[in-house]
């Protein structure tokens, strides 16, 4: 069952057990392996979400980012040099106002992702709002602040961590992660609207061909697709 947002006051201090820090640690593991493969191939990547957090489950993804645009060739070379299999890939845009990315799965539960535009600048901070570290604090066994979908503020500490809602204290929010008070509330407004209405879908998700290139993909979108072109030449 989907985390839902909380909307009432909550704050409670949570303690890990040894399993937790176990499965936290094979989680990171599994990370660090996929994102030294793409550092040694030059391409800088950072992991976010609950793994960069330390609130991991049996249920979390590990979901790595490439923050900037990048040569999809480099990218799924480093891969295979690094006996790391691709399972799937495909090309995918939230809404025609948002950059298309690229998403290449690993596994069931893994996936690398990386923009085929430039980002705007909420789109950039959507991973800072749920908690980012690169590959040398990833290393330092280091923990960050963000967001769960729960709209739970997780602030790191020795035993666990420490959550407290965010809904009503978006602008202390803001600060405290270092992103804009717009991207906060967005990420509100996203989040609370797909507990009402249910999961939303996005603009636009297609699987490659076998024998294409995320690049060539992009292209052939951007053909036959308007608000594709659009966003591609930076418009909204």
């Amino acid at each position: 069952m989907a985390k839902k947002p909380v909307r009432h006051p909550e704050y409670r201090e949570v303690t890990y057990s040894a399993e937790h820090w176990t499965l936290l640690r094979k989680l990171r593991d599994k990370a660090n392996r996929i994102m030294n493969a793409l550092e040694n191939a030059h391409v800088q990547t950072i992991v976010h979400g609950s793994i960069a957090r330390g609130d991991v489950s049996e249920r979390s993804d590990i979901d790595i980012f490439i923050q900037s645009q990048a040569s999809s060739f480099t990218i799924e070379t480093a891969l295979e040099k690094a006996n790391i299999s691709i399972t799937g890939r495909k090309i995918a845009q939230a809404t025609p106002t948002y950059a298309m990315k690229a998403h290449i799965a690993l596994d069931e539960n893994t996936s690398l992702t990386f923009p085929l535009m430039k980002l705007r600048k909420t789109e950039r901070e959507f991973y800072k709002f749920g908690g980012e570290i690169n590959l040398e604090n990833l290393n330092r066994n280091l923990r960050v602040q963000g967001v769960d979908k729960r709209l739970m503020l997780i602030e790191p500490t020795e035993e666990g961590h420490i959550e407290s809602t965010i809904v009503g204290h978006e602008e202390h929010t803001a600060e405290l992660l270092g992103i804009s008070v717009e991207t906060v509330l967005d990420r509100v407004r996203t989040l609370l609207r797909r507990d009402e209405i249910g999961r939303t879908g996005v603009f636009l998700k297609e699987e490659l061909c076998s024998d294409e290139t995320f690049e060539m993909a992009l292209k052939r979108l951007a053909k036959k697709n308007p608000a594709v072109r659009r966003r591609l030449r930076g418009g909204s």
